[in-house]
């Protein structure tokens, strides 16, 4: 069978599905409006602070709690349900879990980026099918990270921060290697988008990062790790409660200097790399205070502030005028990055206790970027956003099997770009403007039957720009066959808003266009949930994701500057099978296929071609031993294809497979050794024609709790 056939028999079943889901919600919407009144007012008194609030879910015999008797949980629960009842927020904007979700939604918990030795926000997404995270400049700590999601970049992908937005505005997207682990609770990747919940820039999926809460009992960890190229790295965190006051303080400063040797063949070079050294210090604090039984305050801020060497690339002489064409190696080109994310919550219980919670969060970011060229330029570059946001959100399960979750959001985001250049001591103002965004939204969940649960969101955005409000709605729907096998389909209308430098740059190479319409998405899934017996879990997905009046440079007119020129449409499969081979010995599988197609742009050449980096598929897998007191070890295999480094598709890049081993042992109740072998074989590679691997690397640590 073809694929494209394939492709046709996938998308009718999908619209089928999506249909029962909207003829079933409508008539089990009337039969419950009679019913809310009565259910309403029968709702139990509770007593709790706002903080205890449980995630909104049906409950079914799949998660009542196992007897106490039991000495020994069986396999389902260790494997199949410790998937399905992973916490997750980004799909409902409120607290659920993964088989709740009508969206495939994949987790990775901070004790897992322990075990995996993961030092970034970007290294920890390395294994996480949906999303291919290897970013395009680099593998070192402090590698500049890029997220390709659903034929989508990095600027078209949301990043959340304990679920409200901090993509940058002024350039787009959000460097994830900005983030040390030591704050990361947990890190969710929600392919397809998320306008409906979340806004702009949600075009291609979202990746939410849960930061760490107080814990109950006053407790202090501290950490050192040691590894190859001069990675030294120190961390300490305290965290606790004391009556109704909590707390997470911490502090975390890495250092390397990664001047490995390396090769570029195609260049004829061989040299050490120079320049590529790296010094973090990140802080962070949240105190939480419970006001009296209902209502909780939380002040959460982060500083992140990062110095780094800007090494550059070997030039590749062939093909002439080509992706590493440009490319220069640089001795003394520096980076510098502070960025500062404050938010104060307010979360207070209504009605009869775990039935409605409201949140209102307010928050200030300010993030500072300065690049500093000492070599041909001599400039400094500046890059300064300062932005303000509001969510108010109220999620009410006013019924048994019906959940509202609606509210208002606001953000203002300020930017200046600036060029000051030193051999005419002469400053320039690229950009310095601001955007503002506000949105009304919904999402409606009703759960038919135990089996069938459907929902349906819209969300209306409003903006400062010309062409910037947009409607975002989305449908889902999930219907268990059996005890063992659940399906489940979606749509979501998403939308990316042109960035401040696509609207107002101003220089010599590069002009903005003021009446940019933004980019539209439109993103279809359908998949599947199979139990297999009572040792495994497959997780299927077929997407396809349109991506519409996609922006970029336009040179074919008199005055280049960014116009809505493109069209692309990505279809694909995400697989991801867990399995329990035997007591304490697991595997895994992850599966990522992309084929992004150009549908519409101004180079006839690029037509029907696959969009550059993105069309990547990705291969995951992994075999671990895991014991309940702690102790891991597991070897994982990374895998990512060959991949066009162009849109006309005459370079590409072979891809590569690397293979790490990690390791956790509990010295004592207190004591831990961490350590880990990255690309055991040695492969080196490049991600983008000129910047190299860093190659085979080892890190051993220890923490000590008490």
């Amino acid at each position: 069978m073809s694929t494209s056939r394939v492709v046709t028999y996938c998308e009718f079943f999908s619209k089928i599905f999506v249909f029962t889901a909207i003829y079933g919600m409508v008539c089990g919407g009337y039969i419950a409006i009679a019913n809310q009144v009565q259910q309403i007012s029968e709702f139990p008194k509770y007593e709790g602070s706002a903080r205890d609030l449980k995630p909104v879910a049906q409950t079914t015999p799949e998660n009542i709690p196992a007897s106490t008797e039991e000495k020994e949980p069986d396999i389902e629960l260790t494997v199949i349900d410790r998937l399905l009842n992973e916490p997750v927020y980004s799909p409902f904007r409120r607290e659920g879990t993964v088989k709740d979700s009508t969206r495939p939604v994949y987790v990775i918990t901070g004790e897992e980026i322990e075990a995996q030795g993961a030092k970034t926000v970007r290294e920890a997404l390395k294994f996480l099918p949906g999303i291919l995270p290897d970013g395009t400049v680099g593998t070192e700590v402090n590698a500049l990270s890029g997220q390709f999601i659903r034929g989508s970049n990095s600027a078209q992908v949301l990043i959340l921060l304990d679920g409200r937005p901090i993509n940058e505005l002024g350039s787009g997207g959000f460097d994830l290697s900005e983030f040390t682990t030591n704050i990361v609770e947990r890190i969710e990747v929600l392919p397809g988008g998320g306008s409906t919940l979340y806004g702009s820039d949600a075009i291609g999926g979202v990746i939410n990062i849960i930061t760490r809460r107080p814990t109950e009992k006053v407790t202090t960890q501290a950490g050192v790790n040691f590894g190859a190229y001069g990675l030294n790295q120190q961390t300490i965190n305290s965290s606790g409660k004391i009556g109704d006051i909590g707390w997470v303080v911490g502090y975390n400063r890495t250092q390397a200097e990664n001047n490995y040797p390396f090769s570029i063949p195609e260049a004829n070079f061989e040299g050490t790399r120079k320049n590529n050294d790296v010094l973090y210090n990140n802080f962070n604090v949240k105190l939480e205070a419970n006001l009296g039984k209902r209502d909780t305050l939380t002040l959460s801020t982060l500083y992140l502030g990062k110095d780094q060497g800007v090494p550059g690339g070997v030039s590749i002489p062939e093909p002439l005028y080509g992706q590493g064409y440009f490319n220069s190696l640089t001795d003394s080109d520096r980076k510098y990055t502070d960025q500062v994310l404050t938010d104060l919550t307010w979360n207070s219980k209504l009605g009869g206790g775990d039935d409605s919670l409201l949140t209102a969060k307010v928050d200030a970011d300010f993030l500072n970027t300065r690049f500093d060229s000492r070599n041909s330029s001599q400039a400094r570059y500046d890059n300064r956003q300062a932005s303000y946001g509001l969510q108010v959100q109220h999620s009410w399960k006013f019924a048994d099997n019906q959940t509202l979750v609606y509210g208002f959001d606001y953000r203002n985001v300020s930017a200046t770009n600036s060029t000051f250049d030193f051999s005419v001591d002469t400053k320039t103002v690229t950009y310095d403007d601001s955007i503002s965004q506000g949105a009304l939204f919904a999402r409606y969940e009703i759960n038919f039957t135990p089996s069938f649960t459907a929902n349906l969101g819209l969300r209306q955005d409003f903006s400062s720009l010309t062409n910037g409000s947009f409607t975002s709605p989305s449908i889902g729907a999930k219907f268990a066959l059996t005890d063992s096998t659940t399906l489940r389909a979606n749509y979501i209308k998403n939308f990316r808003a042109p960035n401040l430098f696509n609207l107002y740059a101003n220089g010599s190479t590069y002009v903005g266009n003021p009446n940019l319409r933004p980019e539209k998405g439109d993103s279809y899934d359908i998949g599947v949930d199979q139990k297999l017996g009572d040792f495994g879990l497959l997780r299927l997905t077929y997407f396809n994701n349109t991506i519409s009046d996609l922006i970029a440079y336009n040179f074919a007119v008199p005055i280049a500057t960014y116009e809505n020129i493109g069209k692309v449409r990505t279809t694909g499969i995400e697989a991801v099978l867990n399995l329990q081979l035997a007591k304490n010995v697991y595997a895994f599988v992850g599966y990522t296929a992309n084929d992004p197609r150009i549908l519409k742009s101004t180079n006839s050449a690029e037509v029907d071609k696959e969009l550059r980096f993105a069309g990547a598929d990705s291969l995951n897998a992994g075999l671990s031993y895991e014991t309940s007191q702690g102790l891991y070890a597991g070897i994982l295999m990374h895998s990512l294809g060959a991949y066009p480094i162009n849109n006309t598709n005459t370079e590409s890049l072979p891809g590569y497979t690397t293979f790490d081993f990690k390791m956790r042992v509990p010295l004592s109740e207190s004591l831990i050794f961490t350590g880990s072998v990255d690309n055991i074989f040695d492969r080196r590679y490049q991600l983008f024609p000129g910047y190299p691997d860093g190659g085979r690397v080892f890190q051993v640590g220890l923490s000590s709790t008490f």
